[in-house]
């Protein structure tokens, strides 16, 4: 499992509906900012880039998925410094199959 209920547990304190709100936005929210974050890379918009990247960041922190989270920070800083898209582009594909990933692995275990 390459994610981890720990911090919205603890910011929940067993409020259930807490929980599976929060999972459903990130279910929702998430894959919709891979999918503009893709499409920024591939018409080399860096402001676009850092702000998806930005967004996506906190998102799966809160799952613990801090080797994503790393991947999106680095996206980010190369974006808000328009760095070689290249370098973004390589970074990417790690980042979209941890979350692609994730994304499955809560629809299945959370029945959404």
């Amino acid at each position: 499992m390459i994610y981890s209920l720990d911090k919205i547990n603890e910011m929940a304190d067993g409020d259930e509906d807490f929980i599976n709100s929060v999972i459903s936005v990130f279910l929702e929210e998430v894959p919709q900012d891979l999918e503009g974050l893709e499409h920024a890379l591939n018409t080399s918009n860096y402001e676009q880039v850092y702000q998806l990247a930005h967004k996506i960041k906190p998102n799966v922190d809160l799952l613990g998925m801090e080797q994503t989270r790393a991947a999106a920070l680095e996206i980010e800083t190369l974006g808000k410094s328009e760095a070689n898209m290249s370098e973004i582009q390589n970074i990417f594909p790690s980042l979209k199959k941890d979350i692609d990933q994730v994304v499955s692995e809560l629809r299945k275990d959370f029945n959404l």
